[in-house]
């Protein structure tokens, strides 16, 4: 049984999905798409652009989605279907390419949803106030007693749950600087400041969810066409309903990454495809479900190796 997982920012390099778009009309069709939706010329950027300015929340998010879905496509014209998966899953902004690969969204409405997403999140909290650190060595559990201890008045939080020895915490800086220098107390391997430029999946997001719940309201929302392990849950959801309300949850609730495969792999998943961009995914699924095969398929030698 085989799962499409679709990757999140930090994924983006410049240049990606440009082989796709070169050899495959349906793949560059979809960068045409995206552009227009948007009504700037972001696949310019992705291929030829400065990668701080790809990196910027606000592009590195529709960016990320068109590079996935252009490579589903590249999928579907060698003969590849979506249904061809048990389940498709995204991590963080990845949950809104694999919607889109599914069918639930169109992409014109994805690419918008994504640059109102992007820029919300960066606008929800001002540059400097907030901070993420990734915690190396430590399970959920204990970084999650760490980040209520490390709190104070302050908002500290497990942010993404993303392998057995890999939680991502964020929240006030100060708060996560703190959390971090105890983490590493009571054992943690590294704890790790990450290079982000607002503190994602925590209450500071707030103001980002209400704008996020006003946009998606305007969107049609369609059965996906395989079941969505929702990041929010980690479990299954087809309803329409169901899945805007858990992309709202999605914007200030933690990214249950380690659980969504731990999920998908008991219900008999042993082969993942990471959809798009890099091969970060890979590595987590790995750590958490060791028997698993990962494939990359983010290019035309990706694809042309899965025919073989």
């Amino acid at each position: 049984m085989r799962a499409f997982v679709f990757p999140g920012q930090g994924a983006q390099t410049i240049g990606m999905g440009r082989a796709l778009a070169e050899t495959w009309p349906a793949a560059k069709a979809v960068f045409d798409e995206v552009d227009e939706a948007l009504g700037e010329n972001l696949s310019a950027l992705i291929w030829d652009g400065d990668a701080d300015t790809l990196t910027l929340t606000r592009n590195a998010q529709p960016a990320l989605m068109a590079t996935s879905v252009a490579a589903m496509r590249a999928l579907e014209a060698e003969g590849f279907a979506i249904t061809d998966a048990a389940y498709v899953a995204g991590h963080s902004l990845g949950e809104y390419s694999a919607l889109c690969a599914a069918g639930a969204i169109s992409l014109a409405d994805t690419a918008r949803l994504l640059r109102i997403r992007g820029t919300a999140m960066q606008d929800a909290v001002p540059v400097g106030v907030g901070a993420m650190a990734a915690i190396l060595g430590l399970d959920l559990a204990q970084v999650d007693e760490i980040a209520r201890e490390a709190a104070g008045d302050e908002v500290c939080q497990a942010a993404n749950d993303n392998d057995p020895a890999q939680v991502v915490i964020s929240g006030h800086k100060a708060a996560v600087e703190r959390a971090a220098a105890l983490a590493k107390e009571r054992g943690a391997k590294r704890a790790l400041m990450l290079p982000v430029s607002a503190p994602f999946h925590c209450a500071l997001m707030q103001p980002a969810a209400t704008v996020m719940a006003e946009a998606l309201a305007g969107v049609d929302i369609h059965e996906p066409a395989v079941p969505l392990v929702a990041n929010v849950r980690a479990e299954p959801v087809l309803q329409p309903g169901a899945i805007r309300q858990l992309l709202v949850e999605q914007v200030t609730g933690a990214v249950r990454w380690r659980e969504s495969v731990q999920l998908m792999a008991g219900q008999g998943v042993t082969e993942f495809w990471e959809i798009g961009a890099g091969k970060a995914l890979s590595g987590m699924i790995k750590r958490i479900a060791p028997g698993a095969v990962t494939r990359a398929v983010g290019t035309p030698a990706d694809i042309e190796a899965l025919k073989g």
